[in-house]
């Protein structure tokens, strides 16, 4: 399909894909345009990024993001090698916010304290063991006692609010204020970014030190809101919760009830789907009908080598399904989430480029060696060093960062936050593909890449992150396009993620493939494109340029709809397999690449779903 004319919605979006619509102050597009940005980021501020060595401020996460060059905790330079980015959110630590640098500073209260000086290291032991201290205090919820003054925290707060207001360029580059909430009971990961829509924000951050439970802040939330602050949370890695992200009980162990739901879905509309420590997309034990679960997988705790053992409830597809069967039970869906996606670097800049990797957390794993890519110096070969016992970091498993996408009407806070509030959002792996997918009625003929064809799907539809409510008598219709990213590989297909509940009330899922790229047509009883043949060369990391395509596009329609159960769907797009960082690293070395960890990925990207609500559920 050939893309519509220049002046399109289609290619405004495009443009802003490469930088140069976001570069200009244009007037509203009732169409939107397509945005992509980093809504989770750390700098020095965050306590796990100075012991890491890392000095880079949120000045210098900003300018990165527009594109300037900064420097890595190793010294060496850090610039995108694309475009800028459209939006940005410093997220910091807010437990122990500002707090290391105050330590590491000469003739403050902090600096005199008796392990001052052990904090701060180039040795990974001594690194560790520095991260250690906090990561403790975290784990147990309360507040280090010699560190009960505020003071570093407010001021490094300031700090955030001031440079945010500085970057922040409606109609150019959005900077949304925000912070982590960094809960970890028991090391169990039940992280959230909190990003305000405006100006207005708190004199200081609500902190997992002041309570680790979720509810807590979502209160706390509240009550800003009722002041004049719009905010929202995002979980982020609830791959490394153990279970416990998404859960079917409260903090207390009583059963979710419906003003629990209503106030988490009020708080959390949006999941970070993906991000330097593995997807949480799904995984192989949760979706085996799902030959691309286990991509990109992390199945240890944040932090640490312990392995999780429960994996329901700690991924946003099984969010998604169970999130419909408590709707059955208590009227109220607690999981109703759009997805987004982030970096998560602690480098004041993300590593969202395979062939540009450096990883996520300063001089721990800024060389190849330190990320388990490339052999140690005391080593000749993988052999030599996995016959000696030795095993690679934990960074080995993490992934380049991923990016948020954005259709909004411009690229102002205002405009973006209520796309966020909205979900009209998707996720990709790091890639600036773009996706659009609308469900509703009418829908024949439609053409997402000409204005044309988003109008009619805009009146006749609802896009990623709305309801689709039943129609008597007729079949709902999808509609999706995707235009792959010009620096990275041509794609391999799109996929329809499907979430069901039967008459029990039990949820199910499938994964039906609804466009192929190079001519091939879907299998009508496997619901499957054929391999198209793409290949890389592992010697040099050049990959097929014949195949894959430019650009997919599909009407479809559910074969196995029923029109009286509740249902979930979102595209997944699918890249032609490309080299993971790791392979980049020893292809560069001129080593052989590490046996244990994967060689090729495929990157993709992922909308949020579209929910379809039977009449009969209709108030």
């Amino acid at each position: 399909m050939q893309p519509g004319p220049t002046d399109s919605a289609a290619a405004r979006g495009a443009a802003a894909a490469d930088g140069t619509a976001a570069a200009a102050a244009t007037p509203a597009n009732p169409l939107r345009n397509v945005y992509f940005g980093d809504l989770h980021l750390h700098t020095r501020n965050s306590f796990d990024a100075y012991v890491f060595n890392v000095r880079a401020s949120p000045e210098d996460a900003y300018a990165y993001a527009k594109g300037q060059t900064i420097k890595h905790a190793m010294g060496f330079d850090l610039r995108l090698s694309h475009a800028p980015l459209d939006f940005l959110a410093v997220t910091d630590h807010a437990e122990y916010l500002g707090v290391v640098q105050a330590i590491d500073t000469p003739g403050t209260t902090y600096s005199k304290l008796p392990y001052a000086r052990d904090l701060f290291s180039n040795e990974r032991a001594g690194i560790l063991a520095a991260f250690a201290r906090f990561a403790e205090s975290l784990s147990s919820g309360k507040r280090l006692p010699e560190l009960s003054d505020l003071s570093a925290t407010r001021s490094a707060w300031q700090e955030t609010l001031r440079s945010a207001e500085r970057n922040n360029e409606p109609g150019k580059f959005t900077a949304f204020i925000g912070y982590e909430f960094t809960s970890m009971p028991e090391l169990r990961n039940l992280h959230r970014n909190v990003i305000f829509s405006s100006d207005r924000a708190p004199a200081m951050p609500y902190s997992a030190l002041e309570s680790q439970n979720p509810e807590d802040l979502w209160r706390w939330m509240e009550q800003r809101r009722a002041e004049g602050m719009e905010v929202l949370s995002i979980p982020h890695n609830g791959n490394g919760s153990d279970g416990t992200m998404f859960e079917r009980t409260l903090w207390n162990g009583q059963p979710i009830d419906r003003a629990y739901a209503e106030l988490r879905s009020r708080n959390e509309p949006l999941v970070e789907i993906t991000q330097a420590k593995g997807q949480s997309e799904t995984m192989p034990l949760l979706s085996p009908n799902d030959e691309l679960a286990g991509f990109e997988l992390m199945t240890s705790y944040i932090g640490v080598s312990k392995q999780i053992t429960k994996f329901e409830g700690g991924y946003a597809r099984d969010a998604l399904k169970r999130g419909m069967e408590i709707e059955r039970e208590i009227g109220a869906n607690p999981y109703k989430l759009g997805f987004v996606a982030g970096s998560d670097s602690h480098n004041s800049a993300g590593s969202y480029e395979e062939d540009q990797y450096f990883s996520k957390v300063g001089a721990l794993d800024g060389s190849p060696d330190r990320r388990g890519a490339v052999p140690p110096a005391d080593y000749k070969s993988w052999d030599e060093f996995y016959a000696a016992g030795k095993t690679v970091p934990v960074s080995s498993t993490w992934g380049s960062a991923g990016l948020t996408g954005i259709w909004a009407e411009q690229n102002t806070r205002e405009s973006l936050f209520a796309a966020l509030r909205r979900k009209e959002t998707f996720a990709t792996t790091g890639p600036r593909i773009r996706v659009r997918l609308f469900g509703g009625y009418e829908l024949d003929g439609v053409n997402l890449a000409t204005d044309d064809g988003v109008r009619r799907a805009y009146e006749n539809a609802v896009p990623m992150g709305g309801d689709l409510v039943g129609k008597p008598g007729h079949k709902p219709q999808f509609v999706v396009i995707a235009m792959r990213d010009i620096h990275s590989a041509p794609l391999q297909r799109i996929q329809m993620v499907k979430g069901w509940l039967d008459a029990s009330g039990k949820a199910h899922e499938k994964v039906f493939d609804v466009v192929c790229s190079d001519g091939g047509k879907v299998d009508a009883t496997t619901q499957r494109c054929p391999d198209n043949g793409a290949t890389v060369d592992l010697n040099t990391c050049e990959i097929a340029r014949d195949k894959g395509a430019g650009q997919l596009h599909s009407g479809w329609s559910d074969p196995e709809f029923e029109p009286g159960q509740q249902a979930f769907y979102y595209a997944r797009v699918i890249e032609n397999p490309t080299c993971r960082w790791s392979t980049w690293d020893a292809v560069r070395a001129g080593v052989a690449p590490n046996p244990r960890l994967p060689k090729t990925i495929q990157e993709r990207a992922y909308t949020s779903p579209i929910w379809f609500v039977p009449t009969k559920h209709v108030d």
